[in-house]
């Protein structure tokens, strides 16, 4: 398949929906030669930071000199983006050689009756990441699992640690309502005797991982524990924070912002410590240097900077609590947010953290099948109709924003990371928004 015919073929399994359970994965990767055992990797769950922390991984690795793959989800703009290796994407040219095989080989399956369906579209793009990361033979891949964990397509592998960041309420339909529940799923990823390090901090939630990783004798290293604290330094230049154990008080800046991004560093500085107990050493000055020099897409992202307009993935009550936590530190005055989400998520909720610091709010969707549209956002928000427009175009939401803002107000586009890709795809150069 060329690479145009590549898309449609993902667009065709993307119907398919979501299926739990592992069987299909084990199959397909089975009949590559099951390629994900080849190299050691570091599997990291959870509801929040979960990206950040794999990318503040994957470059402090990569800064230590090993080659490094990085698997995430979702993509902003090219699926390429999902299917890293040294921080770079795999190629067209790789990714559709990659996918080619991988489609024979499952119509085999299923023409032998070894594979009773097609794979979903996650379980499909994961296989492509654990075959990619095969041919290029890399020291480590760093894995973003995608919802939950337990039956995560990711999970098919041993890693050599198990991270896990925060646990909110999310995806209660699939995952279970309490955050009892929801930890269990997320340390689903917990194997026999692999140490898991833990940055959840609610204590329900703290609780389940701890008991999942009793029941696997798995050392558990829990990075906000008692004796253990992370203080900051607020400044314009950027975040100071000093994270302190029993064992060491450390230092760092994160190059994201936000104070969440300085718990994600903490997560990533100690999943870093363990890994260079664990496996080999890794240099203190390549961490603290690592978490200074992580760029991350779409996490309080600066798009433009006169009018500042900040990209932001926020899509729960933890994200968005964030993000309120860094307009009202960092950009001040009321600011002019557009704002997309699913149909499934906590509309109301995201709307009482988020709509109050919006002197004006554009609401708007992309396209995907199920976001959300104007109406049932506003809907869902029948306090802030006052301050309230609809613009189900995303590229007029965005100029339309612009011009309210003029000088004087900072743009927030938040609500989904698919909104913040259709943002980046309308408007490769940022300042053609401006036009």
């Amino acid at each position: 398949m060329n690479y145009r015919q590549c898309l449609s073929y993902l667009e065709q399994i993307q119907t398919l929906g979501m299926r739990f359970g592992l069987d299909n994965v084990r199959t397909i990767l089975a009949a590559l030669g099951n390629p994900h055992q080849t190299y050691p990797s570091v599997l990291v769950a959870g509801s929040n930071g979960k990206g950040s922390v794999c990318a503040m991984l994957t470059r402090i690795l990569t800064l230590q000199g090993l080659r490094t793959g990085l698997y995430t989800s979702p993509h902003l703009v090219r699926y390429e983006e999902r299917i890293r290796v040294g921080g770079e994407p795999i190629s067209a040219k790789a990714f559709s050689r990659v996918l080619t095989r991988l489609r024979s080989q499952i119509e085999r399956l299923i023409g032998s009756g070894k594979l009773a369906s097609p794979p979903t579209h996650f379980e499909l793009l994961t296989c492509a990441a654990f075959r990619f990361f095969a041919e290029e033979r890399v020291d480590m891949a760093v894995l973003e699992v995608g919802m939950g964990g337990r039956f995560d397509a990711t999970n098919v592998v041993t890693p050599e640690l198990s991270v896990i960041t925060t646990i909110s309420e999310e995806h209660q339909r699939s995952l279970g309502e309490s955050l009892a529940e929801i930890a269990f799923e997320k340390a689903g990823i917990i194997k026999p005797g692999v140490p898991v390090v833990c940055g959840a901090e609610a204590r329900e939630a703290v609780h389940a991982i701890r008991r999942q990783a009793g029941r696997n004798a798995a050392p558990f290293i829990e990075v906000f524990g008692r004796g253990n604290s992370l203080t900051v330094e607020p400044s314009a230049e950027g975040d100071t924070f000093t994270y302190t154990t029993a064992a060491e008080a450390q230092v760092f800046t994160p190059s994201l912002p936000g104070l969440h991004q300085g718990k994600n560093a903490a997560v990533a500085l100690t999943a870093a410590r363990e890994l260079g107990r664990l496996w080999q050493p890794i240099e203190t000055e390549k961490i603290l240097t690592g978490i200074a020099t992580t760029h991350w897409e779409g996490r309080l992202e600066t798009f433009l900077d006169l009018p500042r307009v900040v990209l932001d993935g926020a899509h729960n009550l933890e994200g968005a609590l964030a993000l309120r936590e860094f307009i009202r530190g960092r950009l001040g005055s009321p600011v002019i947010l557009v704002f997309a989400t699913m149909k499934d998520k906590k509309i109301e909720e995201l709307a009482r953290v988020l709509f109050p610091l919006a002197e004006r709010i554009i609401l708007t969707r992309y396209p995907y099948d199920r976001a959300a549209s104007p109406e049932e956002i506003a809907r869902c928000a029948p306090d802030f109709l006052d301050r309230v427009e609809q613009e189900p175009d995303t590229a007029q939401a965005v100029r339309r924003a612009l011009a309210l803002a003029g000088e004087r107000s900072a743009v927030v586009i938040t609500g989904s990371l698919f909104l913040v890709g259709e943002v980046k795809k309308l408007f490769p150069d940022p300042r053609s928004a401006l036009s």
